[in-house]
């Protein structure tokens, strides 16, 4: 594994940080960006995992969130992957809601898709093991949260990989994925025609397993894809039916945006410390 550090900037008294490096699970080069809190104190150092929506890189979040601030604040590692493979060898479409940009943080299956969308293992595997060697001082313990259909990534993986994560918390994701016109695209395109294959990595089924971590989720009434893609309905039915901690708070007024997740960004990172401490 070779890391190329492409960027790095002083931010709020932490490094901003962007590497890439060759992915043996995607067979593609990858990038991705990380925060470095200062750490002057020379304490255990936790890890939050940013994942991005449809259209994102790991840009997106860094740039635009102004989340800097509250990694210094808090003393927390952030890591933000890409959201799909790239590269002219990576399969496309011409939808921007499937091929690169809409990896879907699951396991491919079927052709030309599963020799590089396997997000799912690159971010639970792989990257993780890249991080681990750059969070100084870390602590071992992680938090999950995303946007979108980094939402339902960070679900489906905080909810697959239980004893991992203390916490997860999602802005706008797509909840049902196996409902709705982008989860159903997707999941026909990367999993096949069999609807049961598909409950592996929709949320609203894995909300039905015992010893989640607990569930923050922020909801724009004003969100321009809210309810057609983003509907609560099942979720929040099956994790009531099945006694799990979820707090799902609907924001009068709010969009889809970057302006709508800087505003609510604090309530999400008080909420992962306080299961990361």
């Amino acid at each position: 594994m070779r890391l190329k550090l492409i960027e790095k900037h002083r931010s709020f008294g932490g490094e901003q940080c962007k590497y890439s490096h060759y992915s043996e699970v995607l067979q593609c080069v990858m990038t991705f960006s990380i925060y470095l809190p200062s750490n002057k104190e020379m304490k255990k150092i936790p890890l939050i995992w940013w994942l991005s929506g449809l259209t994102s890189t790991d840009d997106n979040f860094s740039q635009k969130s102004g989340f800097q601030r509250l990694a210094e604040k808090y003393q927390v590692a952030v890591i933000i992957p890409d959201t799909s493979p790239r590269g002219e060898h990576v399969a496309d479409d011409e939808g921007w809601d499937l091929g690169q940009g809409a990896g879907f943080y699951l396991k491919a299956t079927q052709d030309p898709w599963a020799k590089h969308y396997n997000m799912y293992t690159y971010i639970v595997d792989e990257l993780t093991t890249i991080a681990s060697t750059l969070v100084p001082n870390f602590s071992g313990e992680e938090s999950i949260m995303g946007h979108s259909m980094g939402g339902h990534g960070a679900l489906v993986i905080g909810m697959k990989n239980a004893a991992r994560f203390k916490a997860i918390s999602a802005f706008s994701p797509i909840l049902s994925p196996s409902q709705v016109p982008w989860g159903i695209k997707t999941f026909s395109t990367y999993l096949g025609g069999s609807k049961a294959s598909w409950k592996e990595w929709d949320a609203s089924e894995l909300v039905k397993e015992a010893g989640i971590p607990p569930i923050l989720i922020t909801q724009g009434t004003q969100d321009q894809f809210y309810p057609k893609q983003l509907d609560e309905t099942i979720f929040l039915k099956n994790a009531q039916e099945n006694n799990q901690v979820v707090n799902y708070k609907k924001m009068e007024g709010y969009d889809h945006s970057y302006f709508f997740i800087a505003t609510f960004l604090e309530d999400h990172f008080a909420f992962h410390m306080k299961f990361l401490r």
